[in-house]
């Protein structure tokens, strides 16, 4: 066994039961993105679960950094050159 063989972490089978519908949208979709069902599968679940993860974060901050943060939110933006080209862009979906 080289090193490579052990850098590689150990892959599992995980198994599921859907409707014939539902697996051929899956197929479907992940086609569509140039994946394979197992790719289109494992990149959604490890977006769900960050998300649920990160659903419940909690972040802990003194009163004083709390009302700063509150303050930056509540004060208008600073002008910018960034900001005035974003805010002069035509909208994404009025573009054709």
């Amino acid at each position: 066994m080289t090193s490579a063989d052990t850098d590689q972490p150990k892959r599992v089978t995980l198994k599921l039961r859907i409707k014939a519908e539902e697996r051929s949208l899956i197929d479907r979709a992940a086609t569509s993105q140039g994946k394979s069902r197992t790719e289109f599968i494992l990149e959604a679940a490890r977006i769900a679960a960050k998300e649920a993860i990160l659903d419940q974060a909690v972040i802990s901050v003194t009163p004083e950094t709390y009302q700063a943060f509150l303050e930056q939110l509540d004060s208008p933006p600073k002008p910018n050159e960034r900001l005035r080209k974003t805010l002069q862009a035509p909208a994404p979906w009025n573009m054709e």
